[in-house]
Order: structure tokens, then sequence, then C-alpha cells
């Protein structure tokens, strides 16, 4: 059988560029109440909190529907080692930016930490077909059912330990910037997976297969395939600038 040809579907990278949009304009926010520019709750106020949980949840899915069109188009695993690393080297850029920024509450599992380990494990899993959508339910159910049980079963208390509540299986949310566990993300992945596999069968159009895009339009297409760059540069930049307009004012 012919391996399929491996091209850009557009469709993907639009996903990922809206994301990374609507990622940017919470930054800001989120940087403007940093700098006591606004008054904010980020942490309690469902306003923001939703929002947070919409960005994660685009940028997750849309990695999932990259992976499958990853493992559909035959990348080999030399590959994606090198993207995994450079996925897992921005990681460890992110959480020492943070130890300086946020010394108290420092980002050591936050959306690239558990993107890392979510690479290998839907990798492995990519070809279990209509079970990741049950798998991925499950991942979900279990995030929403570990407090009862963990109260039912004090043992399981362990898994609210540093050491273990990057799982995700906690009744206590750490003290950190930005956490991403296993449970419910890799979920929101797997479902990911599963769409994109559905869309190659069935529905290749809806990825963006076909002419390329052109004009204006290729602005968000080249931003959502440069969203790692993006995504590390973003944060200083902005609140660079917005540093920078205080001191001018």
């Amino acid at each position: 059988m012919a391996q399929p040809t491996a091209q850009r579907l557009e469709h993907i990278d639009l996903l990922r560029a809206a994301a990374m949009l609507w990622m940017t304009a919470y930054h800001f926010c989120f940087d403007l109440n940093f700098f006591r520019l606004i008054r904010e709750d980020f942490y309690r106020d469902p306003f923001w909190t939703w929002q947070r949980t919409a960005i994660v949840s685009l940028f997750l899915f849309t990695a999932g529907l990259s992976q499958a069109v990853a493992v559909h188009q035959g990348q080999t695993w030399a590959r994606f080692w090198r993207r995994w690393l450079q996925v897992a080297g921005a990681a460890l850029l992110v959480t020492a930016g943070s130890l300086l920024v946020f010394p108290g509450s420092f980002i050591y599992f936050g959306v690239l930490h558990s993107i890392a380990v979510m690479l290998i494990v839907v990798r492995l899993t990519a070809g279990w077909g209509a079970w990741l959508w049950l798998l991925g339910a499950l991942a979900v159910g279990l995030k929403w059912a570990a407090p009862s049980i963990i109260v039912a079963w004090p043992a399981l208390e362990v898994f609210n330990t540093p050491w273990l509540n990057w799982l995700g299986f906690i009744s206590r949310k750490p003290v950190t910037e930005d956490y991403v566990p296993l449970l419910p993300w890799l979920g929101v992945m797997w479902w990911g997976v599963a769409a994109g596999r559905w869309a190659l069968r069935s529905h290749l159009q809806w990825l963006g297969a076909g002419k390329p895009a052109a004009g204006l339009r290729r602005l968000p297409i080249l931003m959502g395939r440069w969203s790692l760059t993006y995504y590390l540069l973003h944060q200083p930049l902005l609140m660079g600038l917005i540093w920078l307009g205080m001191q001018l004012t």
C-alpha cells in the first residue's frame, strides 16, 4: 500500500492560530493585572477560568488532530522524537522563566509539560480506533470523580503530593501559575486524535486539504505553523511592552 503523501492541512493551522490569538488576549489581560493596571481575579472568577479551560481545550484538541495526521502520513519515530525534544526543551524554559517571575507558584507541569507526556501516550495509542472516544470520556470522568474517591479512600491522598499531582487525580489544586495535568486533558487530546482519524477517512476537506490559502489568510496559517516559537516569546514580549509603556507614561 502506498504511503500517504505528507502535506499541511491548513485548517488545523488555523485552529491552532485561533487558540494562540485567544491566548494572547487572555495573557495581555493577565499581564495588565500582574502590573496592577486592572483588578481581576484570574484564579477564581468564572469569566477568566472558563476562558482558560476553553483555550487549553482548543490547543490540546488541535494537538490531537495533528498527531492523527502525523501517524496517517507515516511520520517516523526519529522525526517524532526530534519534535518531542523541542516541546520538552520549551517546557523546561517555561519552568525556568516562571521561577524568576513567580518563585512561589512557578510552573512545573503546565501545558507544554503536559503535551510532552501526552504526545508519547497518543502516539502509542493512535491506532486504537473508536476506543479513543471512550478513553477520552474516562479521563474526563475520572478528574471529576477523583475528589469523592479520595475522600472515600484516604490512602489515595498520595495523589495530591507534588510527585503525583501531575496525573490530575487530585482533590486539591496545587499552587502554580499553569497546571495542566493528564486528567482530564489527556482525554481532550485523545478526542482530537479520534476526530482527526475520522476526518481523514471521511471528510479530508474539513481539515483543509486542497488548494493552499493565499493573501491575508496566510498570516494565521504561518502563526499556526510556528506555534511553539510564538508560545515561548509572546509572554516576555507582552510583559516587556507593558512595562515599557508604564515607564514612558
